[in-house]
């Protein structure tokens, strides 16, 4: 199982990521989102993951596509997760440029929103999360959908399931589903925006405990 951990901003929530063998951390640049980190300290935990094995991705809203080429290329992204409503034309042009990963967030609600998934092409991974309503932040709103959708689907990337995931439902992922990925980000904070490092630790035991 691949683990991402979205919405880091401390050294010692990489360390204790990295000790439990999370792959992926998530640096989240949406304003509005109280994960928000600026450029500058998410280049220092960049620098400070260098020599560990878990990778930094950078998490974007319909951000300017010229603004995410230089952003990009200032923190030397390896991966980067496209959380908004990004076309086919933005990912091409993003792909064409760079070296790229490429996440592809799509919000789930119905059978209906599945069918617009193998419509987009030339990313690496899709991340499955909950549909905000509006007035909602686009992620970590503390959410679930109906993971059932998801059971027979036909899904031609690899793919995370993301949305409301904590210690009381993690083990349904196993019963239900068979992602590639599970995403965590609010489900493992002792306050809005703060990661607890002792939920990380229970939630991680509690997925691999059989």
């Amino acid at each position: 199982m691949i683990f991402k951990i979205c919405g880091l901003k401390e050294k010692d929530s990489i360390l204790c990521c990295e000790a439990n063998h999370v792959d992926f951390f998530g640096l989240i640049f949406y304003k509005k989102s109280p994960r928000n980190i600026s450029y500058k300290n998410a280049r220092e935990l960049i620098k400070f993951a260098a020599d560990l094995r878990i990778i930094p991705v950078g998490v974007f809203v319909n951000q300017g596509i010229s603004d995410l080429k230089d952003i990009i290329t200032y923190l030397n992204l390896q991966y980067i997760q496209l959380h908004g409503d990004e076309s086919q034309e933005y990912i091409n042009e993003i792909k064409s440029t760079f070296n790229i990963k490429i996440i592809k967030k799509f919000s789930i609600e119905s059978e209906k929103d599945l069918v617009k998934v193998n419509q987009i092409n030339n990313i690496d991974y899709f991340l499955f999360d909950y549909k905000p309503s509006s007035g909602e932040l686009p992620g970590g709103n503390s959410k679930s959908f109906n993971w059932d959708l998801l059971k027979n689907a036909q899904i031609k990337f690899p793919w995370f399931v993301s949305g409301g995931i904590n210690e009381s439902n993690i083990k349904n992922i196993k019963k239900t589903i068979n992602p590639n990925g599970i995403d965590l980000s609010s489900g493992v904070e002792e306050s809005l925006g703060k990661k607890s490092n002792k939920k990380i630790n229970n939630l991680l035991r509690l997925y691999y405990d059989n």
